[in-house]
């Protein structure tokens, strides 16, 4: 993917509410800095109902060419709407870009790195102490774990049948 961030400058350099006279600005991270890729002026503010001001937007989108990022001082109504629809993150900052791309961008970048699943407990299995004979404390595994249930270890080995005689050690009956 590539790094691109899309930000609607207003005319002194400095992020602009969507609405106000302005352009859109695609920058692109290349060789460890931001450098601008392509830009474009778009006016929202005076648009002769919604087909056009749907028209505008599609053409920013146009621009942005596959760019997900868009930064404005303020975004809301239609514009966000069809910015998120399009699959965009919106984000709403004061200033100028060179104070908030990067932070926007490792911002991002957490959000696009799937979280590691909370390791499930393991399941202790019974001992072989001698061929076809096998041994589990549950009183025991309860005190050392107690997100495991004793249907969690039981359940799988007396389905899997591969045993002569399973003792259990235990204080309550492990299951109905």
């Amino acid at each position: 993917m590539a790094k691109e961030i899309a930000v609607f400058l207003g005319p002194d350099g400095a992020c602009a509410k969507l609405g106000e006279p302005g352009h859109v600005v695609i920058f692109r991270r290349a060789q460890g800095s931001w450098q601008v890729d392509r830009e474009e002026d778009v006016s929202l503010g005076e648009v002769k109902g919604m087909g056009e001001l749907r028209a505008k937007i599609a053409g920013m989108l146009r621009l942005m060419d596959g760019c997900r990022i868009f930064v404005a001082r303020s975004a809301s109504g239609v514009p966000y709407f069809e910015l998120e629809k399009a699959g965009c993150s919106v984000w709403e900052y004061h200033g100028k870009p060179a104070s908030f791309l990067e932070h926007i961008w490792d911002l991002e970048e957490k959000d696009r790195t799937p979280a590691k699943p909370p390791a499930s407990p393991a399941v202790p299995v019974p001992e072989e102490r001698s061929p076809g004979h096998f041994y589990i404390s549950l009183a025991e595994m309860q005190r050392n774990d107690a997100e495991v249930s004793s249907k969690q270890v039981l359940r799988k080995f007396i389905r899997g049948g591969r045993f002569d005689t399973l003792e259990i050690s235990c204080s309550h009956t492990p299951w109905p």
